[in-house]
């Protein structure tokens, strides 16, 4: 349906955003492609849970760091998602509208990878926050909107106007999937949308390890 929208808009504006119609229907098997890798909904982690379990003191005194061990589970599972969940609409989308094959296929895979890694960032912050504010339901729900408003999953972000435009396109959400869509696209230089990935999720990995040693003295637990 969402694609058939998109055929009748860029139909009325052609080159709209700088896209195709070819390429907005690309762009929007793209964002759906990226919703179960790269959690889009948000969650995903089991830290909140775990905090409010006390569970999370166990995982603060383990040898292995926290953020990493937590990592290398959401790139397994994000892995996973994206070969049974996000492959094959995608690939019966290119039977069916003729979706435009990738520019640079290896920039588009390093380019997404780093689309996961700042998604699970930017959650791994959200769900440690559990161990100040104790309920999380509230930034849980935040964290959604923001992401799903601000990554490109709705529009493109290039339809965005004036200062929301710019304000989106500088935010971290738009590492997620905007940047990984236009990368696939043609639509951005790679070196450019790339740097930009890796810049976002060393902040964010970056603040999660922070927030890591610091939750070390600050947790709170309920029911533990």
């Amino acid at each position: 349906m969402r694609a058939y929208v998109l055929i009748a808009l860029w139909d009325a504006r052609p080159g709209l955003g700088g896209y195709t119609v070819a390429d907005a229907i690309t762009f929007c098997f793209l964002s759906q492609a990226f919703i179960g890798p790269m959690q889009m909904f948000g969650g995903g982690l089991a830290i909140s849970e775990r905090i409010r379990t006390g569970d999370i003191a166990f995982d603060l005194v383990r040898p292995a760091s926290l953020l990493a061990w937590t990592m290398a589970d959401d790139l397994g599972r994000a892995a996973y998602l994206t070969l049974l969940r996000s492959l094959p609409p995608t690939i019966i989308g290119a039977f069916l509208f003729g979706l435009v094959a990738p520019a640079l296929p290896g920039f588009f895979a390093l380019s997404f990878a780093l689309g996961v890694s700042v998604s699970f960032a930017w959650r791994y912050l959200v769900a440690l926050s559990a161990c100040w504010i104790i309920d999380d339901k509230g930034t849980q729900t935040l964290s959604s909107v923001l992401t799903i408003f601000f990554s490109g999953m709705i529009l493109p972000l290039t339809l965005f106007p004036g200062w929301l435009g710019t304000l989106a396109n500088a935010s971290p959400f738009a590492a997620m999937v905007q940047v990984p869509a236009d990368i696939y696209l043609g639509a951005r230089s790679p070196a450019g949308g790339l740097a930009f990935q890796a810049f976002w999720a060393a902040v964010l990995l970056g603040a999660g390890a922070l927030l890591t040693r610091r939750a070390r003295r600050k947790v709170v637990i309920q029911g533990g």
